[in-house]
């Protein structure tokens, strides 16, 4: 079979390598020369390598015959390609967009928060507040005997107190010497009188105070060298047996509280003053200088009491 003119060509009786073969050059086919290629007058339906049309504008990139194709330049890292855009990246006229494309992020890696500077302002605050404890509890109460009588109350002139002998309390007084009063040197109202046949007593020889229990008899302290004005503890060394007694105390010409409570606190049997020592206390004002008090018994009083000492401590304090 051989290939013959059947009349006008029809692109699918296209060769187009019909250059190639004695009867397709006789027929007038020709090597392609930029066009279609095949047989003159061909419909060539083939774009070139690298041409391309979109709308009113195309572009074209068409290696030389012989020649190698040419490679677009690349852009640098991140940046769009100048030679070369996507179909999407066309105007609404067709033709490529020629600007630069923003590049999104600043073209770099971002940079987080500052945690060192957050790490370093929380470090300094706490060493702050570290710092202001170590002061408080440098500049705070030692614990010493002055710092606690600076801590006293004053007592009221209602105020009396009395405690066993078991009772105790923080010392809040002042540890210098205040003045004591053995039985020997009160001052004895009425018909008190001295006596050492009961034992047991803490004054010198073991002389107290007895016979008190009558309406009017008393014993009276004046004290000299209170160092300043201020709440003081009176103590009182006594024996009462059996059931509690009160008398009145008096500071200075006035009735201190409600009554001086003189309670049974050794709890001896009645009678046996000899196991019934104890001692109670109260809390009156003293002015500087000079005081008196004295232990009455007075009407309403339960009086039956030995007392053998009277004694001094600066604040409120229990033993």
């Amino acid at each position: 079979m051989t290939s013959g003119n059947n009349g006008a060509s029809t692109p699918e009786d296209d060769d187009p390598f019909g250059y190639l073969y004695a009867d397709g050059q006789a027929n007038g086919a020709q090597p392609p020369s930029g066009g279609g290629y095949g047989y003159p007058n061909s419909v060539s339906r083939v774009r070139a390598v690298g041409e391309r049309r979109n709308g009113q504008q195309s572009q074209r990139q068409t290696a030389q015959y012989g020649q190698p194709p040419t490679v677009p330049q690349q852009g640098a890292y991140g940046q769009p390609n100048a030679h070369y855009s996507a179909p999407e990246s066309f105007g609404a006229g067709g033709g490529p967009s020629t600007g630069r494309q923003p590049v999104q992020g600043g073209g770099g890696r971002g940079r987080g928060p500052n945690t060192k500077g957050l790490l370093i302002g929380a470090v300094a605050v706490v060493a702050a507040v570290v710092i202001g404890i170590v002061v408080a509890m440098a500049n705070g109460d030692d614990g010493s005997d002055d710092n606690k009588a600076s801590d006293q109350v004053s007592s009221s002139a209602s105020a009396s107190a009395s405690a066993s002998p078991s009772e105790s309390a923080d010392d809040g007084g002042n540890k210098a010497e205040l003045p004591k009063a053995d039985a020997k040197a009160l001052n004895l109202g009425g018909s008190a009188a001295l006596a050492s046949d009961v034992q047991g007593a803490q004054a010198a020889g073991g002389v107290y105070v007895g016979n008190l229990n009558q309406v009017g008899n008393s014993v009276t302290w004046t004290v000299n060298g209170i160092p300043s004005d201020g709440t003081y503890t009176v103590f009182a060394h006594y024996s009462v047996p059996g059931e509690d007694q009160e008398m009145t105390l008096t500071v200075n010409g006035k009735t201190f509280g409600t009554k001086f409570n003189l309670g049974n606190f050794a709890h001896a049997k009645d009678g046996d003053f000899a196991k019934g020592w104890t001692k109670t206390y109260s809390w009156p004002t003293l002015t500087k200088g000079t005081n008196t008090i004295s232990v009455s018994c007075q009407d309403g009083d339960k009086c039956n009491v030995l007392l053998d000492q009277l004694y001094l401590k600066a604040g409120q304090v229990k033993n």
